[in-house]
């Protein structure tokens, strides 16, 4: 009988130290765990400080690379102040010259005007009515009577409604 007791309390001990082992491996695969997590979300927020950064440093970039196509116009209208005469048919002309580059530098960005007359159905997607006028002539209710200001798209952007008057 003593044997079985003594038996017993070797296997008791025995018992608990597996009890303690499987504890302790536990509690380490949780702290892996949570070392693992701290690790994930440390990188993702540097991947998103990198992101806003990069995102910043493309938008400076883009501005920069416009205005350094819009110099040259500035260049040609202070030699036009420069060489100021009273000759207003020259005056004109270069005003010209330099609206067309203007228009040129900016449809080579994209920048394209929208076709708006009067006379064309309204398009919510493309218009912006500021006035609804009684209709010169029956054919002209609901459609546009007049164009105030032009609208501008940038490639398939909308970037700004052109505004316009509609006959009612």
């Amino acid at each position: 009988m003593n044997k079985k007791k003594k038996s017993e309390k070797v296997e008791e001990p025995e018992v608990q130290s597996n009890e303690v082992v499987e504890e302790q491996v536990e509690q380490s695969e949780e702290i892996d765990f949570q070392d693992k997590y701290m690790r994930l979300y440390a990188e993702f927020d540097n991947f998103r400080k990198r992101t806003v950064r990069e995102k910043a440093d493309l938008i400076g970039s883009a501005s920069s690379d416009i205005m350094l196509q819009l110099l040259p116009l500035l260049d040609d209208f202070d030699r036009a102040e420069a060489n100021s005469t009273d000759d207003a048919e020259a005056l004109k002309e270069g005003m010209e010259l330099i609206r067309s580059k203007f228009t040129a530098t900016l449809n080579a960005k994209g920048l394209k005007a929208m076709d708006a007359k009067a006379g064309d159905e309204f398009d919510l997607d493309k218009h912006e009515a500021i006035a609804n006028v009684p209709a010169p002539s029956e054919d002209l209710k609901g459609k546009i009577v007049d164009v105030v200001e032009k609208g501008y798209m940038l490639g398939d952007k909308v970037l700004r409604y052109s505004k316009v008057v509609i006959g009612a």
